[in-house]
């Protein structure tokens, strides 16, 4: 219904806006009328009214048969002179008009420089005097004759171009809009994303590791009080820690721009040793070897290593029913490969369905250029291997 509305109203405007031009160009017609040949003014003869009705009748479809119209007032326009009226700028009026409405709705410059071009020399021709000198007052009436509707012509192109150019800038800023609103929304789902990787890496690491000393303190509260405290104690500090880290890595992801270099660094392989000594008092035994050269890398592959090593052992600590685990760093030149594997036995190892913790650690090794596979080890165990790039050694100053 509101569609409709507005259709009716813009139908409404353009009629009225119709008829005052009709009106407009008959009443210029008219007056144009009232100059005679002997350049006596006079009250309008019988042919300037047939002149202007001739020639106004086609303006209310300038714009839907431009090309006609413009024929039929330039016709109109070439009767003058056999009618006994004089051809002056007022009385072609209507040719005017049409020639801007024509070159406004052709698309072809050329088409419509050439067509206004004819209208204009065919008026020219019909208002040269055909005996006699030429005084310079026929001569100004002449040119202001034929330039008219060449610079209506003009006009009409300007007006086009004019408008195409807001139309392109429109949709550009239309296209720019919509393709702000795509990238926001794919950061904002990025972003989620690599929040609920941080938070699922952090809350089961620390809820794993507090859960096993849990598990100790329960089966140790009756014979081993001694031990039971200790891994209350182990256990307090495990969720102060898990505290200190959700908030620390809150922190992080509010801050925005240079702000968030004033919030705790993330972790990386420099805190390794506290990691393995927290799942070793969980029960775990972790051993770690390298192969090759160990080398410093940047934070972002720091921190992917550190978490998938993270969330290797949480899964080992949680699913495998194992009682060491093993980490490998095996360094090459453009890569490091870091294995985490399990010693638990198929039997006792349940079946592993793909989790988020397997997803967050593929989406990291993937994030970095780098892959990830995981699965269960022939001789027993769980498997997993990720393949990092390394950036690319500097070579030293001479």
């Amino acid at each position: 219904m509101l569609l409709t509305g507005e259709s009716e109203h813009r139908r409404t405007a353009l009629t009225w806006r119709d008829g005052i031009v009709t009106a407009t160009g008959f009443v210029l017609c008219l007056l144009g009328g009232v100059v005679r040949v002997d350049n006596s003014v006079a009250w309008p003869p019988v042919t300037a009214y047939l002149i202007a009705l001739l020639s106004c009748a086609g303006l209310p479809m300038r714009h839907q048969r431009p090309l006609a119209v413009l024929v039929v007032t330039t016709v109109g326009g070439l009767l003058v002179p056999p009618l006994g009226l004089l051809l002056n700028p007022l009385i072609v009026a209507p040719a005017v008009i049409a020639a801007y409405a024509y070159s406004l709705a052709t698309l072809s410059e050329r088409r419509a420089a050439g067509v206004v071009s004819l209208a204009s020399a065919a008026l020219l021709v019909a208002s040269t005097p055909l005996s006699g000198g030429i005084s310079w007052q026929d001569a100004s009436r002449m040119g202001a004759v034929a330039a008219f509707p060449l610079v209506a012509g003009v006009l009409g192109r300007s007006v086009r171009n004019r408008r195409a150019y807001l139309a392109a800038v429109e949709e550009r800023a239309q296209r720019a809009e919509e393709s702000r609103d795509s990238e926001a929304r794919q950061r904002v789902a990025e972003e989620r994303v690599r929040i609920a990787r941080e938070l699922h890496d952090l809350v089961a690491h620390q809820i794993t590791l507090a859960n096993a000393q849990a598990t100790v303190a329960d089966h140790l509260f009756d014979t081993r009080p001694e031990q039971t405290r200790k891994s209350l104690k182990e256990l307090v500090e495990t969720t102060n820690h898990a505290l200190d880290e959700l908030r620390a890595t809150v922190g992080l992801l509010r801050q925005t721009g240079d702000t968030a270099a004033a919030v705790e660094p993330a972790p990386g392989l420099s805190r390794l040793p506290a990691l393995l000594d927290s799942f070793r008092t969980a029960g775990l035994e972790v051993s770690v070897q390298h192969e090759g050269t160990a080398r410093s890398l940047p934070p972002g592959l720091d921190l992917t290593a550190y978490r998938i090593v993270q969330e290797a052992l949480t899964n080992v600590t949680k699913h495998a029913g194992a009682a060491s685990a093993q980490v490998l760093f095996a360094w090459q030149g453009d890569r490091v490969t870091i294995t985490v594997a399990d010693n638990g036995s198929p039997r006792t190892t349940p079946a592993r369905e793909p989790g988020y913790g397997l997803i967050g650690m593929r989406e990291r090794a993937t994030a970095v250029g780098g892959r990830l596979s995981a699965g269960e080890r022939p001789e027993g165990g769980f498997l997993v291997t990720a393949d990092l790039p390394l950036p690319s050694a500097k070579e030293p100053k001479p």
